[in-house]
């Protein structure tokens, strides 16, 4: 990577022309500046007049957002597909030319998305615009970090290029994002056809599930399922994150735009964060209702998650495989002896942080591939459970309950696990829950504990109060 520093946009793009010229190549770039204060909603909303895919994304402890506008470059892996990740996002830091004198989250090259959850699982038509594996770096960033805001234009400058029209497009798209007029609010969609796929087919294979457990084949499956919506409208994404942040302030809310179709969604899970030779991994397994009152609140907390036997071993397999998994990896490991309680507007679960000090050479690659898929959304032992998913799970996961995030190139990376999420299609919406099945699990309840995770998606869609 080479670092340019105190430079303007227009000298780094002569600067970056003479370097194409001399290659007789493309040369990728990217440069950062800080912002005006800006609704990044705002900026995704006037965004969608481009006609370019969206991303948009905020961590759950709210101090750190972005939105991608454009591609400029894909990173597409089918086979090895780690590997093939990490080779072509370190051939790209390698090459490009960045000028970032601010070095915080999200800044200089950024890489946003995401995989699917199983790649060994037959494809369905439903993910076809969702590769196995997909990275794409934006032609414009836009991030808000601990309260200051930052935009990035990323690029490819040709030999021919005219620098003065390339300069003029960049300056046309940033008078459409951060300049706009105040735009119209588009009528909110209403679900007018509700579908639930296959419930008693989802409840037979929780019966075969503990035959298996039973069997000791396995300890622990997690099984998911789909419910299909009809809308009377195209959906509006715009409005559906700013309900999804309104009502889910304590998670990840994401949408990742390919073509028609988006990835959409309010996540509690954070799958792993790397900053420099920190690392910070979430174990979050276990759940049960909200209360109504304080105090019922409190006593189901207690009752049906920390006194609760099955809850607590469940969430023990998350511990444990989440410790196994990156201590090869890491200097040292701190682990809480007991979990907390998470709580949520709709859930409850019991939660235990994990952090951690990355050796050096560590790979963010390398300890997604060991972390995926977690107890969680897999099941014990890993091998075991996928199989039978495969066999039996009607659904074709897609990148529901897979890894999803960003990195960039100061070293700074946090992907989550897809949950609570959906993907929307014009005026249909596929919405994805998933339970983990144990030794006593009963399909009735089970089926009933997806129908409470079904809820924050669900809410969004029903909710036509416009005051968000």
């Amino acid at each position: 990577m080479i670092d340019m520093k105190e430079m303007t946009l227009k000298h780094l793009l002569y600067k970056v022309q003479d370097m194409a010229m001399s290659l007789q190549m493309k040369q990728l770039f990217s440069w950062t500046k800080q912002i005006s204060p800006i609704d990044l909603l705002d900026v995704f909303l006037a965004a969608k007049q481009t006609n370019k895919d969206r991303t948009f994304w905020t961590n759950s402890d709210n101090d750190f957002s972005i939105v991608g506008i454009g591609c400029v470059h894909k990173i597409v892996a089918h086979d090895n597909r780690f590997s093939q990740i990490e080779e072509q996002w370190n051939a790209l830091l390698e090459q490009a030319v960045v000028h970032n004198e601010y070095k915080v989250a999200g800044t200089g090259l950024v890489s946003v998305g995401g995989m699917s959850f199983d790649p060994l699982r037959e494809r369905s038509e439903l993910w076809d615009k969702y590769p196995p594996s997909q990275l794409t770096i934006p032609e414009v960033v836009i991030v808000h970090y601990q309260g200051a805001y930052y935009m990035t234009y990323n690029g490819y400058m040709q030999p021919e290029h005219d620098v003065a029209t390339y300069l003029q497009d960049i300056m046309q798209i940033e008078a459409l994002l951060l300049h706009h007029e105040t735009l119209e609010k588009a009528p909110v969609a209403q679900i007018v056809g509700t579908h639930v796929v296959a419930p008693e087919h989802w409840k037979q294979t929780v019966v075969q599930a503990v035959e298996e457990i039973k069997a000791n084949r396995a300890k622990k499956i997690v099984l998911a399922r789909e419910m299909r919506l009809t809308l009377d409208r195209q959906a509006n994404i715009t409005d559906m994150l700013r309900k999804l942040l309104a009502t889910q302030p304590n998670s990840y809310v994401f949408a990742f735009e390919h073509g028609d179709n988006c990835f959409i969604g309010a996540t509690p899970e954070r799958l792993i964060q790397v900053d420099g030779e920190e690392l910070l991994s979430t174990c979050l397994a276990g759940t049960a209702p909200r209360g109504t009152t304080t105090e019922s609140d409190e006593k189901i907390a207690r009752e049906e998650l920390l006194d609760d036997p099955k809850n607590r071993e469940e969430h023990e397999y998350v511990v444990q495989m989440i410790k196994q998994s990156i201590e090869d990896s890491c200097e040292y490991i701190d682990i809480p002896e007991e979990p907390i309680i998470y709580p949520l507007r709709n859930l409850q679960h019991l939660y235990t942080p994990v952090k951690a000090r990355l050796k050096a050479g560590a790979s963010v690659f390398d300890l997604i591939e060991k972390l995926h898929p977690t107890p969680a959304l897999g099941g014990v032992p890993r091998d075991t459970a996928l199989a039978f998913m495969r066999e039996h799970e009607k659904l074709d996961r897609g990148w529901y309950g897979s890894p999803i995030g960003w990195l960039d190139s100061n070293e700074k990376s946090e992907f989550a696990v897809a949950l609570r999420s959906g993907l929307v299609q014009a005026n249909e919406v596929s919405l994805f829950a998933g339970c983990g099945i144990m030794r006593d699990s009963d399909p009735e309840m089970e089926f009933e504990e997806t129908k409470m995770k079904f809820l924050p998606m669900l809410q969004v869609l029903e909710d036509n109060d416009e005051s968000y």
